[in-house]
């Protein structure tokens, strides 16, 4: 996680703090590179807090994290997991310049629920951000993720899969929510593993490339579990 470890917005679900950040540290994408390196890492999810405070989002510190893994190993499989940028077309851009595999904004769960899930994050708007992503570059991987357990119904699960699929989001994760802390949003449901079997095969046939689907599985779960066709230098 880069760019600090204060948040701007507040999710009910997230134990991320809420408070005013410092300032980024011009260092830290190199650290992180070094960090990468040393590591022997072959593919890596760079994800950050939201930085409502910044003009960019933090888009050009995404950026030059990437760029200075690239300088590490050209090799490396690079993750984004990204705020909404609050839709700027402008932050997509320069993420997507430096040129990740995989860009990842998760949905988290369904239009209904988001509003008390989500600080400030819209659904409508989370959609519009990886159909965005996929016409300014057909080339990258977009990727999602919802939890479940916070008191959605099947049908609103289904029915926010059909919208991934709409936005031509092509891998998808599915997992169950667990309360932080007392003061978090409650579970309201433990989904069963049999339940995942099946949405994982129902969002399979709704045409998602690859699908992690299971009580544990996070945004990042085994995420070098798909390996996505390298992306080609024109």
């Amino acid at each position: 996680m880069i760019a600090g470890e204060r948040c701007t917005r507040a999710c009910g679900f997230c134990a991320v703090s809420t408070a005013k950040p410092f300032a980024l540290e011009g260092d830290e994408p190199a650290r992180v590179a070094e960090a990468i390196g040393r590591m022997k890492l072959k593919h890596v999810v760079i994800t950050a807090v939201a930085r409502d405070d910044l003009a960019d989002g933090g888009a050009a510190h995404f950026a030059e994290t990437i760029r200075a893994i690239r300088g590490i190993d050209p090799e490396i499989v690079i993750e984004v997991l990204t705020p909404d940028f609050n839709g700027k077309e402008s932050s997509l851009r320069v993420v997507l310049d430096a040129r990740p595999d995989i860009f990842n904004h998760n949905l988290e769960t369904v239009e209904r629920l988001t509003p008390s899930v989500r600080s400030r994050a819209k659904y409508r708007l989370s959609l519009d951000v990886l159909s965005h992503v996929k016409e300014l570059d057909h080339r990258v991987v977009t990727k999602s993720g919802i939890m479940l357990g916070l008191g959605e119904t099947e049908t609103e699960l289904f029915e926010s899969l059909d919208d991934l699929r709409e936005a031509n989001v092509q891998v998808l994760t599915l997992g169950q929510y667990l309360r932080p802390t007392p003061a978090h949003l409650p579970v309201v449901e433990y989904i069963r593993p049999e339940a995942f079997d099946l949405y994982r095969q129902v969002a399979e046939e709704k045409g998602f490339e690859y699908v992690a689907s299971g009580p544990l599985v996070r945004s990042s779960y085994h995420a070098a579990d798909y390996h996505p066709a390298r992306r080609r230098a024109t």
